[in-house]
């Protein structure tokens, strides 16, 4: 078949990754799968125009808002993959709530990440229920073998000077065994700029934290998703030290980023399912994140990460994970045990390529 993959395509972002993800699985199967950026498109006509010259046989959706209105009334079979603030945000809103049940009413399937999502959806459009599958992510992490750590951080200042230095032993801090008290910790935190991640949401205690012990840093990595509150964490983060902005590098160096890092962080104040959280899971890097539904779905507190509530729980939490080495290293363990278990890739990869059957 060929198919069409509608996706917020900005680079290094979740949706992108998922997107890319899928063709990779459809095109194993002998499907040509062509990507196309919901974004350049503003309706179901301009999408009937473009898969009646393309001749494309079937649809994919990321999004039932922002993919899946623009297959509304659709020529051909389409299927839609649930996004985080379908179910979160935008089922906030009448008229998009609208738009979902009608995308849904019409698909010949429905993917989603979790039983919750699931739940969540089928509580507001019952009759769609039957179609909805539950399929997580499948995960598979390829760190790039000539990545560069220290041109990585050259655009965070003082943190650099002091990786220089070799400021107490500071590389076994770095790839996450603190070796003693000046030990260098590096947090990281991977996200697009936009304020449903709410990266700024450390930003104060973690400075307050870093003048009180300068070897703790957070790194906060991501696409300028939203160019009007990236000034606003620019300049927020210009202003507190030990809080770091840095560049956004291909997949493969961010995953080597994340094995030299301490520990992964997430903030967000919505997930459907954190593709970031499950690669540094796989690469054996401790978890704090945000205590919010998508976040605890794949994360159990204490047992396969850490789950905040507060930032000054946070900080606690670090502080722990800092103080008792064997324990963070039984966490990791855990957590890419049930990566392993959960989140396999090859299963959503058979899976993906059974369901798009159902478009024939």
């Amino acid at each position: 078949m060929r198919l069409l993959l509608l996706a917020c395509l900005r680079a290094q972002t979740g949706n992108a990754t998922t997107a890319a993800r899928i063709r990779s699985h459809l095109h194993a199967a002998g499907h040509i799968c062509v990507l196309k950026d919901a974004f350049m498109y503003e309706s179901p006509t301009e999408i009937a125009n473009l898969t009646s010259t393309e001749k494309f046989d079937a649809a994919l959706a990321i999004h039932l808002y922002k993919g899946g209105r623009l297959l509304q009334g659709s020529r051909i079979p389409f299927g839609i993959i649930f996004g985080g603030t379908d179910v979160n945000e935008d089922i906030k809103c009448e008229e998009k709530h609208r738009v979902m049940g009608a995308v849904l009413g019409e698909a010949r399937f429905a993917v989603a990440f979790t039983v919750k999502m699931k739940e969540l959806a089928a509580a507001e459009w019952p009759d769609a229920r039957k179609k909805i599958y539950v399929q997580t992510q499948g995960i598979k992490t390829t760190p790039s073998e000539t990545f560069d750590w220290y041109r990585f951080l050259q655009n965070a200042g003082d943190l650099l000077s002091r990786l220089r230095s070799g400021c107490g032993r500071c590389a076994a801090g770095v790839i996450g065994i603190p070796t003693d008290t000046g030990s260098l910790h590096v947090f990281l935190l991977v996200c697009g700029l936009r304020r449903v991640k709410d990266p700024l949401y450390l930003v104060d205690v973690f400075s307050d934290w870093h003048r009180r012990d300068p070897s703790v840093h957070l790194g906060i990595m991501g696409p300028a998703v939203d160019p009007l509150f990236t000034s606003e964490v620019k300049e927020k983060v210009k202003r507190a030290p030990g809080v770091h902005l840095l560049q956004e590098v291909p997949q493969d160096d961010l995953h080597a980023a994340m094995k030299r890092c301490f520990a992964v962080v997430n903030s967000s104040v919505s997930e459907g399912m954190s593709a970031a959280i499950l690669e540094a899971m796989d690469l054996d890097i401790p978890v704090l994140a945000r205590n919010i539904p998508g976040n605890a779905a794949i994360i159990k507190h204490k047992e396969t990460g850490l789950l905040f509530s507060t930032p000054q729980e946070f900080v606690l939490l670090s502080k722990s994970l800092m103080n008792d080495p064997i324990m963070g290293r039984e966490i990791a363990t855990r957590a890419k045990d049930y990566v392993k278990k959960h989140h396999s890739w090859e299963s959503e990869r058979k899976a993906y390529q059974d369901l798009v059957l159902r478009l024939q």
